[in-house]
């Protein structure tokens, strides 16, 4: 028995998916820029899951890309931004996923702007008297790009209220949304923000396929060129049954994300009452009064026995991670953790849940812990 605690890296595929993409990948494979019945079959059916994707986040079809994933869809936001509008200036966080900190960075080192970063506390929160002290220091428009949700500690960001501190500046905002979208409700036509990203597999579909909203005020050009598809916005065949597939899934979250938030979230927090009750001294990473209901970051002391916990956890047939799962070839520290001033003292393991766990689950993981974390205490005599 395996038991799956790294949803925020990916989910599974929901069966409803698979079936809803499986006749594209058998029978309706013609390409979606052909002018015969294939082709038209296919362009059909991509712009029918631009409009559920639409209809869902509160958009037009027309503020709708579709991308090969968030990382993508990050990049296109930034880097085509700037271009289209000369900027000088970006605004971000030292907590973002790397797919937004390594495009900041690559671009001040190409010196094309100026990167500015907005405090952070120690529960990843971000101080939005800096963030707007930073804005009125700088007299041109500028990109603001910062994370709707952390995706190590869940912190999540209120973004009407950051977007309407960017709208007062007249400054570009993005938002990486890729651990949001189908877990919150959107309402794109009255949130003031030019740009938000989404990933299929975070959500119950697959891997590979994403998508970016880019308000209809926003004029950028393309950042991959060699074809007229997604409206002359992002040439390559599209990846016709993994955008049905995102569709569908988002569908299916969307639809039933009432039931699945209360449920995950009473799996969250059993398991916060239950290393409470086994473990005295553990220390949750994040704000879990804002919190996305995903993800629970846990940190235990350093000892000889808690170093190796995600190894012995692995072994063990759970799989959790200390962290998003693009960095885990490295073996620098969490730049998360770092940034909030995590204790270097303690390991930290995310867990991140799906409508798929259970409690019962919880309890073999907190068992396996007691066995993998504490340290028997030594009876004198």
């Amino acid at each position: 028995m395996r038991i799956y605690f790294d949803n925020a890296a990916t989910t599974a595929i929901d069966r409803e998916v698979i079936d809803e993409m499986l006749p594209f990948m058998e029978s309706h494979f013609g390409n979606p820029s052909a002018i015969h019945y294939y082709g038209r079959e296919t362009r059909a059916a991509i712009e029918r899951a631009r409009k559920t994707v639409a209809k869902y986040l509160n958009c037009t079809p027309g503020e709708i890309f579709f991308t090969s994933g968030g990382t993508e869809a990050n990049n296109m936001a930034i880097r085509c931004a700037v271009k289209a509008y000369h900027l000088k200036h970006i605004i971000t966080s030292p907590i973002e996923h790397h797919c937004v900190l390594h495009t900041t960075q690559a671009l001040e080192k190409e010196g094309i702007v100026q990167l500015h970063f907005v405090k952070v506390d120690e529960k990843g929160r971000f101080d939005l008297n800096h963030l707007n002290e930073l804005l009125q220091k700088i007299s041109e428009r500028c990109l603001v790009t910062l994370m709707h949700a952390n995706n190590e500690i869940g912190t999540k960001m209120d973004i009407n209220t950051v977007g309407e501190i960017c709208k007062k500046h007249n400054a570009v905002f993005h938002s990486d949304s890729v651990q949001t979208v189908a877990h919150f409700p959107f309402d794109l036509k009255n949130i003031p923000v030019h740009f938000i990203s989404g990933a299929a597999h975070k959500f119950h579909g697959p891997k590979g396929t994403g998508f970016l909203y880019i308000n209809h005020a926003i004029k950028i050009s393309p950042m991959i060129f060699g074809g007229a598809q997604e409206r002359n916005m992002r040439a390559g065949t599209e990846n016709v049954y993994g955008i049905i597939g995102l569709a569908k899934a988002l569908e299916i979250g969307y639809e039933n994300l009432e039931t699945t938030k209360q449920h995950i979230k009473g799996i969250k927090n059993y398991m916060i009452d239950s290393l409470q009750k086994n473990f005295p001294d553990v220390i949750f990473n994040g704000d879990l009064e804002n919190s996305l209901y995903t993800v629970l970051n846990v940190s235990f002391p350093m000892n000889n026995k808690s170093q190796m916990v995600l190894f012995n956890l692995d072994m063990a047939g759970i799989c959790a991670s200390s962290g998003s799962a693009c960095s885990s070839g490295s073996n620098e520290n969490s730049h998360v953790l770092t940034a909030i001033k995590a204790d270097t003292n303690r390991v930290a393991v995310r867990f991140s849940f799906s409508k798929y766990n259970t409690k019962e689950e919880v309890d073999v993981v907190v068992a396996k812990l007691n066995e993998l974390v504490r340290v028997p205490e030594v009876v004198s005599n």
